[in-house]
C-alpha cells in the first residue's frame, strides 16, 4: 500500500521536463469528448527507446517502432464508437475516448491507467485515496485494452481498485480467468487453454510425436508453455527442447536469445515441428534470422501472430516451411472497410496517430506497396515532425489499400466485439438515469450489467443484431433438443431412438415402449368380441350336434364339413390373441401363418360346399358335366390348403417376420412386428382372396335355392362381406401408424369371421331352433319337389306325362353308376321327393305335371 502512495504521490507531482515527453498529454494517442468516456490501450509503437541498459530516472521516453497492425486496432475501436454514436443504441447520449499507447511497456501502461483512475472534473494528474471508491468518479468508465497479456495483466491489478471494467480483445493468458484476481476483467477472446488444448488436438492427429516450443518469457508464455506441455504429454507426444525469448524487444539480449533459439532448433535436427508462442516483432526477427540459415520447418502459430501481414512481408518467407495457425473468429467487415477508405477525410485534430502515420506515408510517398510497411518501420525509428499539407493527404487516400492488406479480421471483430458490449451495458444503465450527466454512473455498475438477459437452463443464446454475440434474445430448446447451464450457445440434441425432450427441456426422457398390450381398452374389447365368437362356434356345434339327423344338417354337408368349417373359424377367431401382447419372435411368426392357414381351410371347405350346391342343382348339362368332373371334394381341399402352407412356409424360411423397434415416432419406442415381406404378406392374402372370389362365383351361381335350402346365397352374402372388409383393409393398413395397426388387422379378421359364420350358420340355427316344423323330411322333399318343378318348366321343355316322367327316371338310373356322390345323393332326394309327391298329390298333379327330366346326380 505504501508503494501504491509513493507511485500515485509522485505521479501527481507534475512530471519532470525531459527531451521526450514534456506532459503526460505527449503520449496521448487520440481523444474525443463526450458524455461516458471509454479509455483505450494499444501498444501502437514497438519499444521505448532508452539510451541505457536499464532506467535510472523515473521518466517516460519516446517511443519508436509504428505498429501499422496494432493501428488498426486504435481504428477499429475508433470506428466502433463512432458507429454507436450514429445508431439510435444510446439516444441522445454520445460516447468519447480517450486512447493512450502503451509502446509494448507495462510502466506507460500502468502510467496510463493512473489518468484513467483520475477523478472527474479535475486535473487528469490528480488522483484520490479512498478506502471506498463505490462513489468515486474517475473520467473514464471502461477500459478496452491493453492486447498483450503481461501488460494486460499489470493494468487489470490497478483498474481492480475502483472495479473498473476492463475488455480486452486480445489477452488470451488462462489466468486472468481467475475473478479473485482480476475480478473486472472481461474479454471478447477464448483463454489458452482451448487454444493449446486444439494445438495438442492438431499434433495428435496429425501424428507428430517429437517437437519444440518457443514462448515469450512473461506471464503470457511460460503459462501457455506450462498448459501446452501438460496436454500434449496426455497425448504421448515429447517435447524435445523449450526456449524462451525476451518478452520485449527493449530488452537488448534479445537479439542474442533468437541466435541461441536457431542454434537450438539446427541442433535437434529431428525435430521438424515447433509450436510458437510469441508476438509479431518476435516471429518477424526469428523468421528473418532463420531464413539467412535455411531452415525450413512445420510452425505452429498462436493465434498472437498467425494472421499478421507483416509476417507475409518477409522476403523469401515461402521457404521458412509451412504454418499453421489458430485464429479468432471473424466477423463482417464491409462497415470497417468504408471506413478505411474515407480515413483521408476522418478529422484528424485530436489523433497523434493518425498525423503519424500520415507524416511516415509522405516520407514514403515514392515506394512500392510491398515495400511500404518496411520504409514506415524504417522511418519510425527515428523522429519525424507531425506536419500535415496537401501532398501528404492526396498520398494518404491513394495508400488507403495498403491498409485493408494489414488489417487482422479477428481482431477487429474482437475490438467491435467490445466497445459494442460496452454500449449496451451503457444502454441498460441509462434506461433510467440522465447519461448526459458523467455522474450518472459509476465505472462498477457496468459489471452488473449485460447487453441481454441470462438465458436459463432450457433455453439458447440466438443472435439478434448483426454479428455481435454479445446481444442475443433467449429462445425454447425445440422438441428433442435440451439444455441444462444458463446461457448456453446451443441446445443438444437428445439421442433420437431411444430419447425425446419437450420444448423448453433441460434433460432428455427416455422413451416408452408401447405396443398393443392386453390391458389396453381396444384389445379388451376385441378379444370379447373374438371370444364372443369362439362361443357361437361352440353353441353352434352343440346345436348341429343335437340335430345330426335333420335335413338341414344333412343338407349343409353333415357334421363332419360343419365340424371342420367351425373349427376353421375357432382358430380364426382365437389367432387374434397372437396380434395382442409384447411382440415376440415366436409371436411373430404364427400370427399371420396361423391366419392364413385356418382362413383358407375355412374358404376352401365353404368353396367345396358351393360346388357341391351348384352341382346338385344344376339343370345345364354342359355345366353339369364339367361340375361332375370338378368335384372332388377331399382333394380340393388339401390342394387349396397345400398351397397356403407353401406359401408360408416359404415366407417363414427366406424372410420371416421379427419383432422390430419402431423409433421414429418422436416420443414413443413403437413394439411392432416387422412382416419381413410385403410381397409374402400379399401374396398369402391375395390367394385368399382369389379362392374367396371362385367361392363367390359358385354360390352367385347356385343362389335361386328352395328357402330350406339356401346355403349359396347366404355364402354369397359372406364372401361379399370378406370382400369389403378386406378391400377397406388396404389402405387403412397403409396409413395406419402406431400401436393400434394391429388391431386394424384383429377388426378385419372379426368382420371377415364374423360376416362368413353368421351367414353360413345362423340361418340354419334359426330353421332348427324356431322353424322345426319346417325341418322335416316331408316338408324339405315337398320344398326340393316344388323347386325341381319350378326349375324344369323354366327349361322350356316338352310337357309329357306323369308315367313319362317316371320312365325317364328309371331309365336315366343306369348310368349313375361312378359318379360323384353328391350328384348321387341330389338325385336319389329329388326321387323321394317325386315319388311323395305323387303319393300326396296324384289326383292334382294329374293335370298340371309337367314333362321334365330330373337330371341324374
Amino acid at each position: 500500500m505504501a508503494l501504491l502512495i509513493i507511485l500515485i504521490t509522485c505521479f501527481v507531482i507534475p512530471l519532470a521536463t525531459s527531451q521526450t515527453c514534456q506532459t503526460p498529454d505527449d503520449f496521448v494517442a487520440a481523444t474525443s469528448p463526450g458524455h461516458v468516456i471509454i479509455g483505450g490501450l494499444f501498444a501502437i509503437h514497438e519499444k521505448m527507446l532508452s539510451s541505457e541498459d536499464y532506467p535510472r530516472r523515473p521518466e517516460i521516453q519516446k517511443c519508436v517502432g509504428f505498429e501499422i497492425s496494432i493501428f488498426l486496432q486504435t481504428l477499429a475501436m475508433i470506428h466502433s464508437i463512432e458507429m454507436i454514436n450514429n445508431s439510435t443504441l444510446l439516444s441522445g447520449i454520445k460516447l468519447g475516448y480517450e486512447i493512450y499507447d502503451t509502446c509494448t511497456e507495462v510502466t506507460v501502461a500502468m502510467a496510463a491507467a493512473l489518468r484513467f483512475l483520475s477523478k472527474f472534473n479535475s486535473s487528469r494528474e490528480i488522483m484520490e485515496f479512498k478506502c471506498d471508491y463505490s462513489s468515486y468518479m474517475p473520467r473514464v468508465k471502461a477500459v478496452i485494452g491493453a492486447g498483450y497479456s503481461e501488460i494486460t495483466m499489470a493494468v487489470s491489478r490497478m483498474l481492480n481498485l475502483q472495479l473498473m471494467p476492463q475488455v480486452s480483445y486480445e489477452s488470451t493468458a488462462e489466468i486472468l480467468s481467475d475473478k479473485i484476481r482480476f475480478p473486472s476483467f472481461l474479454r471478447t477472446v477464448p483463454s489458452d487453454f482451448y487454444q493449446t488444448k486444439a494445438m495438442a488436438h492438431l499434433i495428435e492427429k496429425s501424428g507428430w510425436n517429437w517437437i519444440g516450443i518457443i514462448a515469450t518469457d512473461d506471464d503470457y508464455g511460460r503459462m501457455a508453455l506450462n498448459t501446452f506441455a501438460v496436454q500434449t504429454t496426455a497425448n504421448n507426444v515429447c517435447i524435445a527442447f523449450k526456449e524462451v525469448l525476451p518478452a520485449f524487444l527493449s530488452d537488448n539480449t534479445i537479439e542474442v536469445r533468437i541466435n541461441e533459439t536457431l542454434e537450438k532448433i539446427i541442433a535437434e535436427a529431428q525435430v521438424n515441428v515447433i509450436v510458437v508462442f510469441l508476438r509479431q516483432f518476435h516471429v518477424f526477427n526469428l523468421f528473418s534470422k532463420a531464413l539467412e540459415r535455411n531452415i525450413n520447418k512445420t510452425w505452429i502459430a498462436s493465434d498472437n501472430w498467425s494472421t499478421a501481414t507483416k509476417i507475409t512481408t518477409i522476403p523469401n518467407v515461402k521457404r521458412i516451411g509451412k504454418v499453421v495457425g489458430f485464429t479468432f473468429r471473424r466477423g463482417n467487415m464491409s462497415s470497417f472497410h468504408s471506413f478505411l477508405q474515407n480515413l483521408h477525410i476522418f478529422p484528424s485534430d485530436n489523433n497523434k496517430v493518425l498525423n503519424e502515420y500520415a507524416t511516415l506515408l509522405s516520407a514514403c510517398a515514392y515506394v512500392k506497396d510491398s515495400d511500404l510497411s518496411q520504409c514506415i518501420s524504417n522511418h519510425s525509428q527515428g523522429t519525424l515532425a507531425y506536419k500535415v499539407n496537401k501532398d501528404i493527404e492526396r498520398n494518404f487516400s491513394l495508400r488507403n489499400d495498403f491498409l485493408w492488406d494489414y488489417t487482422e479480421p479477428g481482431l477487429v471483430h474482437s475490438i467491435q466485439l467490445a466497445v459494442l458490449a460496452l454500449g449496451y451495458a451503457i444502454r441498460d444503465l441509462c434506461q433510467a438515469r440522465d447519461c448526459q450527466n458523467p455522474n450518472a454512473f459509476q465505472p462498477w455498475e457496468q459489471i452488473q450489467s449485460k447487453c441481454s438477459k441470462e438465458c436459463s437452463p432450457g433455453q439458447m443464446k440466438k443472435t439478434t443484431r448483426s454479428q455481435h454475440i454479445c446481444c442475443y434474445e433467449c429462445v425454447n430448446c425445440p422438441e428433442n433438443h435440451y439444455s441444462n447451464q444458463t446461457d448456453m450457445d446451443h441446445c443438444l440434441l437428445c439421442n433420437n431412438e431411444t430419447q425425446w425432450a419437450p420444448v423448453r427441456s433441460t434433460a432428455c426422457f427416455e422413451k416408452e415402449v408401447e405396443y398393443l398390450s392386453w390391458n389396453d381398452s381396444l384389445a379388451i374389447l376385441l378379444l370379447a368380441l373374438s371370444l364372443l365368437g369362439i362361443m357361437f362356434v361352440l353353441a353352434i356345434g352343440i346345436i348341429f350336434t343335437r340335430n345330426l339327423n335333420t335335413p338341414v344338417v344333412k343338407s349343409s354337408g353333415g357334421l363332419l364339413v360343419c365340424y371342420v368349417i367351425l373349427l376353421c373359424h375357432f382358430l380364426n377367431f382365437a389367432s387374434t390373441g397372437f396380434f395382442i401382447g409384447e411382440p415376440q419372435d415366436f409371436t411373430c411368426k404364427t400370427r399371420q401363418t396361423f391366419f392364413g392357414v385356418s382362413f383358407t381351410l375355412c374358404i376352401s371347405c365353404i368353396l367345396v360346399k358351393s360346388l357341391k350346391i351348384l352341382l346338385a342343382f344344376s339343370f345345364d348339362p354342359k355345366l353339369q358335366n364339367f361340375l361332375k368332373c370338378l368335384y372332388k371334394p377331399i382333394p380340393i381341399i388339401f390342394t387349396c390348403t397345400g398351397i397356403q402352407v407353401a406359401i408360408c412356409t416359404i415366407w417363414l424360411i427366406f424372410a420371416a417376420p421379427a419383432v422390430e423397434e419402431n423409433v421414429s415416432l418422436p416420443r414413443v419406442i413403437i413394439l411392432e412386428c416387422e412382416e419381413g415381406s410385403i410381397l409374402a404378406f400379399g401374396i398369402m392374402l391375395g390367394y385368399i382372396a382369389i379362392l374367396a372370389f371362385i367361392c363367390f362365383i359358385f354360390a352367385f351361381k347356385g343362389r335361386k335355392l328352395p328357402e330350406n335350402y339356401n346355403e349359396a346365397k347366404f355364402i354369397t352374402f359372406g364372401m361379399l362381406i370378406y370382400f369389403i372388409a378386406w378391400i377397406t383393409f388396404v389402405p387403412v393398413y397403409a396409413t395406419t401408424f402406431g400401436k393400434y395397426l394391429p388391431a386394424v388387422e384383429i377388426i378385419v379378421i372379426l368382420i371377415s369371421n364374423y360376416g362368413i359364420l353368421c351367414c353360413t350358420f345362423f340361418p340354419k340355427c334359426y330353421v332348427i331352433l324356431y322353424k322345426q316344423e319346417t325341418n322335416t323330411k316331408s316338408a324339405f322333399l315337398k320344398m326340393i319337389y316344388s323347386y325341381s318343378s319350378h326349375s324344369a318348366s323354366s327349361l322350356a321343355m316338352s310337357h309329357v306325362s306323369l308315367d313319362s316322367s317316371s320312365s325317364n327316371i328309371t331309365a336315366t338310373n343306369p348310368s349313375s353308376g361312378g359318379r360323384p356322390a353328391a350328384w348321387q345323393e341330389s338325385r336319389d332326394i329329388r326321387a323321394q321327393a317325386f315319388a311323395h309327391t305323387r303319393r300326396e298329390n296324384a289326383a292334382s298333379m294329374s293335370k298340371t305335371w309337367p314333362r321334365k327330366r330330373i337330371s341324374s346326380i
